[in-house]
Order: structure tokens, then C-alpha cells, then sequence
């Protein structure tokens, strides 16, 4: 017994020496990064200009991607990262510390619990979860696992959003009660795709992962699987996700109890399947306090700025990305991601405002370091709960109809056809486990 005392002992000596090194600032965080066509591009550029964080590990599906990334990253840093195709031959390395993940939406779940159950830390863009069901498992498993996740709504991090959320909790619009998020993009035609051969060095099998197998065509794959609903959330759950988070997060709230959506796709006629124009209304009703509402809109061609947001001055003029908040006493713009604006009074006399960016991975290295997830500025639970905004509306547009949402059963009262979109049908082996 003594002797088993003293191994146990031991065991937790060496975990607990583990957890102080990790949080020490001088020791170096080994991160790998899956998913580096588009946003990935992002998360490889961040790593490398960190100080003691090594991009040590690259994975895609795509040869010609990845060896470009690999060759980016080793001029950066004279230093040239061990590559995979598969992320779960890249989780085998215990050396390892925490996985970013930019894949497209339908892989960030499941690759998420794959690093978890491989004892890694996690970045995972935005939307976090492809739909419903996904959105609770990413939740449970990080409790489970107790890991530190991140989900990369970036604007969380910035130093000017940060303060604009400040000042309305303060009052300086007055009593607030409504939010919009705007997202505004000029999005041509996708046109029709014939079906091809898969490119050489593309492993398909890996890119399709739990969604149902279907011939290649380029508009199943880079950048235009947004628009289709089995790897994709349309532009609501592309660009849109940012200004929902924006909007909840300012007014304070977590699910709605009502959600209506309406939409269309409308001028092409091409392989998109999701929205290209789409409204939709919140409604948050808590007993004993007071109701907000929030709205999102999509807009994909000309449009109007509203409230002069001109999300970073792009060359289209019909770029209008950001949110608006309405108070008692005044309002309050967004635009894009580091800049707030306000009007007080009738007379709209400019008020507080203020332009500054932040670092929304140097926030997850942070949390990594101190391992308190308090400290993430967009912890896992708060994007989980942003996301399931993202599924209500598509939900409530694909079915035509309004939806009334319980947070306490997660579900829609008294709607199966909806509680049955929650959870999407999985391609083996590529399941997302049932965790609660």
C-alpha cells in the first residue's frame, strides 16, 4: 500500500509539474494547424509572429495546399513543419499541444473532439458546430476533456468592441432593446459546376468526412462549399456569424424564444442552395425582465450603407458589414470588427467612440498559459451558444415558419419537423459522438 501511495503520489507530482510548465510564458506552446485554403491562411500568419508559440505541424486534404503552406511557413521561420493529410495521424503526436482548426464548417465539431480526446487545446473557427446536436457535444466534450477552446469570433478580442459593449452595459445609449447585425457582401454567381474528376493530391474521402459522399464538382469544394447545406451554413454562418455573436454579446443575452427567417436566392440561377438575401427577427423573453429583439439581414448585391458602416473600406461599394445598436437614448455602430461610433439624444450628438484591433489568438496562447478558460474572450459555450442562432434561422427559413425555442429542453415546442433538422445524418466512421 505504501508503495502504491508513493507511485500515485508521484503520478500527480508529474501532472502538476506538467500544468506549471505549461503555464509558464517562457516555455514554447507547440500548435499544429488543420484546414489552410482560406481562413487557415490567417491562423498560420498569427502563430509564426508569436514568441515562444512554434507552428511545428501542418495538415490538409490538399497536396498542392499544404506544400505551399509548409514552404510559407518554414521561410517564416527557418524551420519546416512535419505535414499530414490526416488530421488523426497528426493527433498521434503527444508532443503536440493545441490544434487550430480552419476546415470547412461541417469538420469543426468532430475534428474539435478528436484533439480533445487526444488531450490537445483548441482554436476552431467560427460557426462552431455545423448544426444543433453538434453545438451541445462541443460544449460537453470540452467540459469533459477540460480543455481550453476557443472558437474564433474575433472580435471579441478587440480592444474597441470590447469597450463599446462596456459603455452600453453603463447606459450610454440608455436602456438598450434591440440589436442589428448587417452583412451586407457584393457575392456573384457561382455558376454551374460540372461534375469532374477529383483534383490530383486530393484526398476526397477525408474532405467529404461525415457528410454524404457525392461526385466532385468545384462547387463542392474550396470556398463555395459555403453555399451548400452539407458543408456549408450560407452566408449567415459564413461572414454573418461574426455581427450574431456581436449582437448578442451587446445585448446580453443567450438563446431566443422566438425565431422567424425569410429569404431567397434570388437573380442566378446556379448551384447554390443556400440564401443569398435573408431576414430574420429574434425575439429573447425572460420572466421578469425586460424583451429585446435583434435582427440579422443578408444582402448579396447592391445595397445602401447603413448608420456609414463601410466594413474596411473595400473597393465594392456595396459593403456594409456590422451591427447597430438602439437604446432610449441614443445608438451605437459597429463597423467591421475594431470600430464604435454612438449619437446621444434626439440631436444625435456624437458620443463615445473609439478604433482598435486585438489578438484573438494571442487571447487562446493567454488562457492556454493560465489554464482559465475564464480568461478566452470567446469560450466555447458563448460561441456554441451564438451558433445555435446561426441553425435556428436556417431552420426556420428551410421550414417556411416561425420557431418558439425552449432553452431549458433545447428544442422547438411542439415542432418534430424542426427538432429533427437538430442532428444530421453521419458517413461513417465520420460520427460525432453523443456526449449529453
Amino acid at each position: 500500500m505504501e508503495r502504491r501511495t508513493f507511485i500515485v503520489n508521484s503520478a500527480v507530482a508529474a501532472a502538476s509539474a506538467t500544468l506549471a510548465k505549461a503555464a509558464s510564458p517562457n516555455d514554447t506552446i507547440r500548435v499544429a494547424t488543420v484546414g489552410l485554403h482560406g481562413r487557415g491562411k490567417s491562423h498560420l500568419d498569427a502563430f509564426t509572429k508569436m514568441q515562444n508559440v512554434e507552428l511545428v505541424a501542418l495538415c490538409d486534404v490538399d497536396e498542392t495546399v499544404l506544400s505551399a503552406a509548409a514552404k510559407s511557413v518554414e521561410t517564416k521561420t527557418g524551420k519546416a513543419p512535419v505535414v499530414y493529410k490526416d488530421l488523426r495521424k497528426l493527433l498521434e503526436d503527444k508532443s503536440i499541444d493545441a490544434i487550430s482548426i480552419a476546415t470547412p464548417n461541417h469538420q469543426h465539431t468532430l475534428q474539435t473532439i478528436w484533439a480533445l480526446e487526444a488531450g490537445k487545446d483548441v482554436y476552431v473557427e467560427k460557426p462552431c458546430s455545423h448544426d444543433m446536436f453538434e453545438a451541445q457535444q462541443i460544449v460537453a466534450a470540452t467540459r469533459k476533456y477540460n480543455r481550453i477552446v476557443q472558437m474564433g469570433s474575433q472580435s471579441r478580442s478587440d480592444s474597441a468592441l470590447i469597450e463599446a459593449v462596456q459603455k452600453m452595459r453603463e447606459g450610454a445609449i440608455g436602456d438598450l432593446y434591440m440589436a442589428r447585425g448587417l452583412c451586407y457582401k457584393w457575392r456573384d454567381t457561382i455558376g454551374k459546376a460540372k461534375v469532374e474528376a477529383v483534383p490530383a493530391g486530393v484526398d476526397y474521402d477525408l474532405w467529404v468526412g461525415p457528410a454524404p459522399m457525392k461526385p466532385f464538382t468545384k462547387n463542392r469544394f474550396h470556398y463555395n462549399w459555403h453555399w451548400q447545406w452539407e458543408y456549408g451554413n450560407g452566408d449567415l454562418g459564413n461572414q454573418g456569424i461574426h455581427e450574431v455573436d456581436i449582437a448578442r454579446w451587446g445585448l446580453g443575452v443567450k438563446y431566443p424564444t422566438k425565431i422567424s427567417a425569410i429569404g431567397g436566392h434570388f437573380m442566378f440561377d446556379d448551384d447554390q442552395e443556400t440564401p443569398n438575401t435573408l431576414t430574420v427577427a429574434y425575439e429573447f423573453a425572460e420572466p421578469g425582465k425586460p424583451t429585446k429583439m435583434m435582427t440579422f439581414e443578408v444582402r448579396h448585391w447592391i445595397t445602401n450603407h447603413e448608420a456609414d458602416i463601410k466594413e474596411f473600406d473595400l473597393k465594392v461599394k456595396s459593403t456594409t458589414v456590422g451591427n447597430i445598436f438602439y437604446g432610449s437614448n441614443g445608438y451605437l455602430a459597429i463597423d467591421g470588427y475594431d470600430k464604435y461610433y454612438s449619437f446621444i439624444g434626439k440631436e444625435q450628438v456624437p458620443g463615445p467612440e473609439r478604433k482598435d484591433k486585438g489578438d484573438h489568438f494571442a487571447n487562446f496562447i493567454t488562457a492556454m498559459r493560465s489554464r482559465n478558460r475564464g480568461e478566452l474572450t470567446a469560450e466555447i459555450e458563448e460561441g456554441a451558444i451564438s451558433t445555435t442562432l446561426v441553425h435556428l434561422a436556417n431552420i426556420s427559413y428551410r421550414l417556411g415558419r416561425t420557431l418558439d425555442f425552449d432553452a431549458a429542453t433545447y428544442s422547438v415546442k411542439n415542432d418534430k419537423e424542426a427538432n429533427a433538422m437538430f442532428r444530421r445524418q453521419y458517413r461513417a466512421p465520420f460520427v460525432v459522438p453523443k456526449i449529453v
